[in-house]
């Protein structure tokens, strides 16, 4: 059993996504970010950095519970744990899939995060960081429609961990002002792993506990402001 400590975001819905298509047994611990959760010693013992998710296998290596957070790493190590599925073992094609892991962790991830932000979370508007954001996300999707034009997948021809790691950034593309239409590739591509039971079932976990309507100033003041860097 893998308990998976994690909330209904995008890095969330990585891990929640991987564990479904590798039909793994787990149990969701909910850390609800907006409360705090992520900085309770409990959370903090499994993850330092008190960012959503992070895992504990109770069957790890040597049949020792083994805890690991960043969403790239718990990836490669599901991957590995089910004698290497969803990463391709042909060496080209293992760097290819790791290469676009990678990117979505160094790149999507941070850049669309940053517009999510700035657009709809920031106090105070500010022009510039808006505008700095909203072109580096159309940028990158132009970066995956040109990685889509050339293959099904970012991969190669299969699906992967790498589309596991960056579909739940280009889901929902309204939240960032962008229309798929305008790129093509991305939205054959988005189709098509959105409509696989796996990954509607990943996308499903915690439904019940997304977020409504604008963050209040208590979830801000967690999230955003001065309390995440108290001791505790």
């Amino acid at each position: 059993m893998i308990e998976v400590w994690s909330w209904p975001t995008p890095n969330g819905h990585k891990v929640h996504i991987a564990l479904e298509e590798l039909e793994l047994p787990y149990k969701v611990v909910p850390v609800n970010i907006g409360k705090g959760d992520q900085f309770k010693a409990e959370f903090l013992a499994i993850n330092p950095n008190h960012r959503i998710p992070a895992i504990v296998d109770l069957d790890g290596p040597g049949g020792r519970p083994l805890k690991l957070f960043e969403s790239g790493a718990i990836l490669i190590y599901l991957s590995e744990k089910t004698g290497g599925r969803l990463i391709p073992a042909d060496p080209e094609g293992r760097y290819t899939c790791l290469q676009w892991m990678m990117f979505q962790a160094g790149g999507v991830g941070p850049m669309f995060g940053q517009y999510n932000h700035f657009a709809n979370y920031a106090v105070e508007r500010l022009p510039y960081a808006v505008e700095r954001y909203a072109s580096e996300v159309k940028r990158l999707h132009r970066v995956l429609n040109k990685r889509l034009a050339e293959a099904e997948y970012l991969a190669g021809a299969a699906f992967s961990m790498a589309d596991i790691m960056t579909f739940p950034w280009i889901r929902n593309p309204e939240r960032r002002n962008i229309d798929l239409r305008d790129y093509p590739n991305v939205k054959r591509w988005h189709d098509a792993i959105a409509a696989r039971p796996g990954v509607r079932r990943g996308v499903a976990v915690m439904d019940d506990k997304k977020r409504t309507g604008p963050l209040s100033d208590a979830e801000r003041d967690v999230m955003f402001g001065h309390t995440q860097f108290a001791p505790r």
